[in-house]
């Protein structure tokens, strides 16, 4: 068998794993913050200052060994022990955190409890709202090592994107990519139709063919360099930047008729016509079956051109969690009830979703079903849930400890008077040598970056044979460039966008 076929048949006939581990990962990049974050605080009151000396190589470095690297040991040598790293990451930043709290000026004269109920009255202040650029990059990162990842034999095969049914972490990276993307776009942020319908539907349209280069360009170097792909991930010809582009055009239509304050209705409609079709007419059969993607484009793309109503079911979705995310909030108390309503949120699709895989139909990623759409949006409320607390347990630090220069979470709102201009630069300056923001900057050079590599990588390295320790090394050098490159561009004020 060729090495081609190896590689292909290497990343099919796969069947996923369960729920609880998919969810379980959710636990691990806001360990990973907190802890880092409580480095920097402790620095802080160690040393009165920050950054950290050498701060463009150290910050680097700091981001990778506690925000990067993690991710990537924790799906290939770490994978079978998660929960226990997990639990021991939390052991530590209990640790660092208790640290912090006996050395602070607010201890021990004021109790514990004194200190909890005044920062529930504190207000806050932000730029971006912490958590969904959290998601949004982490998100980003965990797809940019699962597509390189996969390719490995130290990669588990129950992590990888499944056949036809179950819940694979790369099936959640799939829709949380799409769901991500509905979060910040201009409906999601409040932003309303300038200009008449028509013209709003042009512009629109006209701006996804940067998308569609993309999809175009995959297309033509996967099918000129005989590189291998799995068909019954999107069909022949079809992949994940044309899905991406059509959702795109396909929401921006109906969002001109549909009322934003129903857009979950609307979401749990389309899903579950489409579910109702799934179940009543031959389309199911005529998805799964592999044998006729010859006839014509239909038959060869049937995935990807399917799937298009279940992802356009997680974008409207994504859109009205974003719109009641992106609600101006100003005291801990309203966050804290905000969080509280997505973990609800996140429970009550889950508790729907173990109702239709028992009585309807399990996950299934390739048609995007309805189990699909409720686990992509119950699983990433989930971890936007979780990088809450993250950002929660971060600002009550920072009130704690008198660090007000951590980036990336919520910051303690000052009166005018009380205003500092030096700790405003200053925090701006610490944000600037922060791998998130760097990577928030430039997502889409971050994602494609990430496959140019792949291809390289594949093209040079026989991953179906490296020893354990060599493919970490690769993935752990792979993930380095990525961000190495972003990094820079971001220290330097460069945004890439050409459209």
């Amino acid at each position: 068998m060729a090495q081609r076929e190896l590689k292909e048949a290497f990343i099919s006939n796969l069947t996923g794993t369960s729920l609880g581990e998919v969810a379980l990962g959710s636990f691990l990049t806001p360990v990973c913050l907190i802890i880092r974050g409580l480095i920097l605080m402790i620095h802080y009151q160690a040393k009165g200052t920050l950054p950290l000396p050498l701060p463009l190589i150290s910050h680097l470095f700091l981001d990778l060994f506690l925000l990067i690297f993690p991710l990537v040991l924790s799906c290939t040598v770490l994978s079978s022990i998660l929960h226990l790293v997990i639990i021991t990451l939390y052991i530590i930043s209990t640790c660092l955190f208790w640290c912090i709290y006996r050395s602070s000026s607010h201890s021990p004269a004021q109790h514990l409890q004194k200190t909890v109920s005044t920062f529930l009255q504190s207000h806050v202040q932000f730029n971006q709202i912490p958590f969904v650029t959290l998601f949004r990059v982490f998100v980003n990162v965990k797809t940019t090592i699962s597509i390189l990842a996969v390719d490995f034999i130290i990669f588990p095969r129950r992590y990888a994107k499944t056949e036809t049914y179950g819940t694979g972490v790369m099936d959640f990276g799939v829709g949380a990519f799409v769901f991500a993307n509905a979060l910040v776009c201009p409906e999601a942020r409040g932003k309303g139709i300038s200009g008449s319908k028509m013209r709003h539907i042009t512009k629109q349209i006209q701006s996804v063919w940067p998308l569609l280069a993309l999809g175009m360009a995959r297309l033509l170097s996967v099918k000129m360099t005989g590189y291998h792909e799995h068909v019954t991930e999107y069909g022949v010809h079809w992949n994940f930047f044309f899905t991406l582009a059509i959702v795109r055009v396909v929401v921006s239509m109906l969002l001109v008729v549909l009322p934003t304050r129903h857009l979950w209705v609307f979401s749990l409609l389309i899903s579950g016509l489409y579910q109702f079709i799934l179940e009543t007419t031959e389309l199911k059969t005529f998805i799964i079956h592999n044998s006729d993607r010859e006839k014509d484009f239909l038959h060869a793309n049937k995935e990807g051109i399917f799937s298009i109503a279940g992802y356009v079911a997680i974008y409207l979705a994504g859109v009205q969690i974003g719109l009641y995310v992106m609600q101006p909030r100003s005291q801990v108390r309203e966050w804290l009830r905000m969080l509280f309503h997505l973990l609800l949120g996140s429970v009550v699709l889950y508790a729907a979703l173990c109702t239709c895989q028992t009585f309807v139909e399990p996950v299934s990623r390739r048609s995007a079903n309805l189990s699909f759409v409720l686990w992509i949006v119950a699983q990433s409320m989930f971890f936007m849930s979780c990088l809450c607390v993250a950002d929660m347990i971060l600002l009550f630090s920072k009130r704690t400890s008198g660090c007000p220069f951590v980036p990336t979470s919520l910051n303690v709102y000052k009166k005018d008077a009380d205003s500092n201009p030096a700790d405003e630069k200053k925090r701006g300056e610490i944000e600037s040598l922060c791998i998130v923001q760097a990577i928030s900057r430039n997502q889409l050079l971050f994602f494609l970056l990430a496959n140019v590599l792949t291809g390289l990588t594949n093209a040079v390295v026989d991953t179906l044979t490296c020893s354990s320790s060599f493919s970490v090394f690769v993935l752990l050098l792979y993930m380095f460039m990525n961000c190495f490159v972003i990094y820079v561009l971001h220290v330097c004020g460069i945004t890439l966008k050409f459209w």
